[in-house]
This record gives structure tokens, sequence and C-alpha cells, in this order.
């Protein structure tokens, strides 16, 4: 069955993705029954368009890195069920956007391609329900250093790290997150966890909950940005997971990803980080 929208459109109708994110609009008005929250007019005259955003998943269409219409929703305190980027959806699938703000074979075959994948989305996706996408694999491959008694371990491949010792596993638009292995030791026992609200905007370097042993209290930056569609609820109530395996078992949250290829260049690889943990160790005896 087709998904009814509250659709939240950039109103940059002086470029082509705006006039993109529009057609789009449309689209989904004609096949869905969905509504169109006009940008101009809710700045203006809002409790109709709130109303119709509480009752309908709210998606928001952007048509560039200016995020207008995201931004619009952030001002207006909307929860975002869904976002869609143009550019980026360009470039994911290789389609070149021309300047003309009449739509094109390439522009209509790109409104296609975009419309396919918002209607075939998981009703509990849209929703912000669990989704494990993200979720890591099983029997990942670490490397390892010791120093005292303690072991430290990083997975070698498809993580990415910041140096504030978080990490993430990222699969299509979708990502997992969690701590290092240094956190988890430099703690020691963790006995709380403060989880990120469910469907809430990160931003890139932004907090993503909190955990808490005897010792502090550390602050989860997230290394990518996007919105909370799950949790690790289960930390609630152990958030010994953590030291368990902070990795697998003790993941913190899901993403829907907004702006990877952005966010990958502040991130760093394994080698960067694996280099980086072991002068931290050496500086900071845990």
């Amino acid at each position: 069955m087709d998904k009814k929208f509250a659709v939240l459109p950039c109103n940059g109708l002086d470029k082509a993705a705006g006039s993109l994110t529009r057609e789009i609009a449309m689209r989904l008005v004609e096949e869905t029954g969905s509504e169109i929250i006009c940008p101009v007019f809710y700045r203006v005259v809002d409790a109709r368009y709130n109303k119709l955003a509480e009752e309908n998943p709210l998606l928001v269409i952007d048509g560039c890195g200016t995020r207008c219409a995201s931004k619009l929703a952030g001002e207006k305190g909307l929860k975002i069920a869904g976002k869609i980027n143009i550019n980026e959806e360009a470039k994911k699938n290789n389609v070149e956007i021309g300047a003309s703000l009449r739509l094109g074979e390439n522009e209509l075959h790109l409104c296609d391609l975009v419309l396919k994948d918002i209607l075939k989305e998981e009703e509990k996706e849209i929703k912000g329900e669990e989704n494990v996408a993200g979720a890591v694999p099983e029997n990942l491959e670490y490397e390892k250093f010791t120093k005292d008694k303690f072991i430290f371990r990083i997975p070698k491949e498809g993580f990415y790290y910041n140096e504030n010792d978080c990490w993430a596993y990222v699969v299509g638009n979708k990502a997992r997150i969690g701590v290092t292995d240094f956190v988890q030791k430099s703690l020691s026992d963790i006995m709380f966890f403060t989880p990120p609200a469910m469907g809430s905007e990160i931003e890139q370097f932004g907090e993503a909950g909190s955990i808490e042993s005897g010792k502090a209290v550390f602050e989860i930056i997230s290394p990518v940005s996007g919105m909370i569609t799950a949790i690790n609820e289960e930390l609630l109530d152990f958030p010994e997971y953590i030291n368990d395996n902070p990795y697998e078992k003790g993941w913190i949250a899901e993403l829907k990803l907004t702006d990877f290829e952005s966010d990958k260049e502040l991130l760093i690889g394994f080698d960067e980080y694996f280099e980086i943990v072991k002068r931290k160790v050496d500086e900071f005896h845990v």
C-alpha cells in the first residue's frame, strides 16, 4: 500500500534541483495522496501545516547543500521521518543535472529513481522504527595490541573513526555507531547509558547520547550526520554490554545518513586510528 506523506520541498525554484524537488513532491501527491507543505506560506501561517506534519510522516526534500527545507523543519520543531537531498541523489545515481529549469531526460530519470526509492521504503523505516541495515557483521577481524594487562581491539575493515574514539559502520545510506575499546577500558565498568532521542537529527560531531562509569561521563560524538532510526535498547538495562564488546553487542544507535560523502572527509580509517590509540594509551595509563 502506498504511504501518504506530508512533503516539505525546497523552495529554490530558480535552480534545476529546486524544480526537481517540486516535481517529486507533485508525483507523490498524484501517486500516494500525499500533501505538500508550501515552504513560503508555512513561514507565515503554520497552524494547518503543523497539523498535517503531526498526522503524517514528514518527508523533507532538499535541493542542495543549503538544506533550506530541513532548516525550516528544524525551526518549526517538526519531527522528520525521511530526508532526501537531490544533489546527493544525483551523485549516487550518476545522473548529471542540467542548468535549465525545465526538466530534461536526465532530470526526469532521476525523478523516477528517487520516487521508486521513496515508495519501496519499509513502513517501519519511515516511522523511525528499528532498521538493522547498518548492523555490524559477526566474526569481525580485529587488530590487537597490549598495554600492561589490557588488550585493545580495533576492527580492521569497514569502520570509520573520529578522534573522539567513536566509530561508524556504514551500509548504503544507513550507519551504526558506537564507541571504541579505548573508551570502555578508560571508563572501566560502565553503569549508565543515556541514548539519543529517536527521530532526532544529529550533525557530524554532534552529541549522540552518553555513557557513565564511576570514573566519568563520556559524551558520544557521532562520526556521521543523520536521523536516529534505532537505539540499542538493551543497553538501558545492560550498559555493561559496552564493556563486553563495544563494536557488536554494545553498539549505540543507528542513523539514516544525510551527507556521508561530506562526512567522510573528516573521518579516519583503521591505519590512522590504530596509531592514534597506541599514542593515547602511552600518554594516558588506563
